[in-house]
């Protein structure tokens, strides 16, 4: 039956890959002009042959690795927007379909018959991926036997791809530049998308069997391990990435609303890839939120298993994402609106908010019996309190400026509510030394007064409109109470 099976996938592989032997990968003595019709419908063809090998039936299988690198290939090299955005949605469903990792819950009889957890996580070991792994040093041609797959990624390569992103605003505007974006864009949210099916499974396994093993082996630690990769400058370019996201979707609907735009701008915004890049930075933004997340707790997992004696040598260490954030935004401060408009997680939004100011704010001179040590051990009511003195706002004022300050507390008190809101059963007892033992009136009542001794210390302070949204917002809280 198995050997039928193999039989049956063989055959649909050669069927479907021989919709584009007629015009190939590589054939560069084709010429464009002639053939660049005949080229998409081949494509679409086959990825639509695919779909309905896969897709369609209940009991469809997955594609083989040949069929599945094709289809990376398109979505990586085609100039088609059709092609593209075809290419990019079926390896998501086929992902969905077929997943590489997986949690298969056991049965109430297998639960019961054993002392194990009530779950067990599946690898599929040979099954297709984006990335390849294991080889540290460049290809030569004598590595014929290990050349990597076209359109395959090694680490080097998938940062390589976010350095590409974060240049995009050195893109020129005309179609063909708009669709290369495009395709970066979207090639990069599949790879997230593999990435996150990767972990999240063995995240959860992890925590059940503390199995470090289990994320030791997953894509996103074989990708931060490698020699090839340096991961601070990956996480710098995560950032530029996502400020640029948030100027370009700003500019994007400045252009669109405004009613002084010109009709000849606004015609020369009817391409079909510049109607969908908007939309498509905004999920990159997200894509790049959720990197920057898993990374975040990939490095807290680690931190405690190393405390357990679970990791070894060879996990090496690794610098943690918020403290690469907390230079890049300390010494780039043009970043740093951009970026915490960006990034919306509460825990870690609050986090690297604390450590930004905690820099800056002197310990306090009257201590709680919590918060009795270094200036590191303040939470958020702590700091608002440090700001509503008038010495101790001087000081701070001194080393960041009025707006710089205003956005800080803002943020972190957007991030504080929707922690403080939060069902405690949601993990918040791993963030909580950030939010103090105070009642939300009482942090609310030091937010106001925080930014009354901002406007006292500097009389010709403008204060921001995010600024006064937090104000609007701590006042209305405090009237309904």
């Amino acid at each position: 039956m198995e050997g039928k099976r193999r039989k049956e996938t063989k055959g649909i592989e050669e069927n479907t890959l021989a919709i584009l032997d007629t015009s190939g990968f590589g054939r560069k003595e084709i010429s464009v002009a002639q053939h660049v019709q005949n080229l998409n419908d081949d494509r679409l063809a086959f990825l639509e042959a695919v779909r309905t090998a896969s897709l369609v039936p209940e009991n469809g299988t997955a594609p083989t690795s040949k069929m599945y690198q094709a289809i990376f290939q398109i979505l990586r090299e085609e100039s088609s927007l059709d092609s593209i955005m075809s290419s990019y949605q079926l390896l998501k469903e086929l992902d969905t379909r077929f997943p590489r990792v997986y949690i298969s819950e056991k049965t109430e009889n297998e639960s019961a018959s054993a002392s194990t957890s009530p779950f067990e996580i599946v690898v599929v070991e040979d099954a297709w991926s984006p990335f390849i792994f294991g080889v540290d040093c460049p290809f030569t041609e004598k590595d014929a036997s290990r050349e990597k797959p076209p359109g395959s990624l090694d680490p080097s390569g998938f940062h390589l791809l976010i350095k590409d992103l974060s240049e995009m605003d050195n893109e020129g505007s005309t179609e063909e530049s708009q669709t290369k974006l495009l395709r970066t864009m979207l090639t990069f949210q599949y790879l997230v998308y593999v990435l996150e099916g990767d972990f999240l499974p063995r995240n959860r396994a992890y925590k059940e069997k503390m199995n470090w093993s289990l994320l030791r082996e997953s894509f996103l630690s074989m990708i931060l391990g490698s020699r090839r990769l340096p991961c601070k400058a990956l996480i710098k370019d995560c950032i530029s990435v996502m400020r640029m996201c948030h100027v370009r979707c700003g500019t994007a609907d400045d252009l669109l609303l405004s009613e002084n735009s010109s009709k000849d701008k606004l015609e020369s915004c009817r391409s079909a890839a510049t109607i969908a890049l908007p939309e498509i930075e905004k999920c990159l933004c997200t894509a790049m939120q959720k990197l920057l997340l898993m990374i975040m707790e990939l490095d807290t997992l680690k931190e405690t298993a190393d405390m357990q004696g679970l990791t070894t040598r060879a996990d090496g260490p690794r610098t943690p994402v918020p403290e690469i954030i907390l230079d890049e935004l300390s010494y780039n401060r043009d970043m740093l609106s951009p970026f915490l408009q960006a990034f919306h997680e509460p825990r870690w939004k609050l986090e690297i908010v604390m450590q930004y100011i905690r820099k800056y704010v002197a310990k306090p001179s009257v201590r709680t019996r919590r918060s009795n040590g270094s200036a590191n051990d303040a939470t958020f009511p702590d700091i608002l309190k440090s700001f509503g003195n008038g010495s101790s706002t001087k000081s701070i004022l001194k080393k960041i400026s009025a707006e710089v300050a205003q956005l800080l507390l803002a943020h972190a008190f957007q991030a504080y509510l929707s922690l403080s809101l939060r069902d405690p059963s949601d993990g918040l007892h791993d963030f909580e030394e950030n939010l103090g033992d105070c009642s939300l009136a009482e942090v609310c009542k030091s937010m106001i007064a925080a930014f009354s001794s901002l406007k006292k210390t500097n009389e010709h302070i403008t204060i921001l409109p995010f600024g006064k949204e937090a104000l609007f917002t701590a006042a209305t809280i405090l009237s309904t109470q």
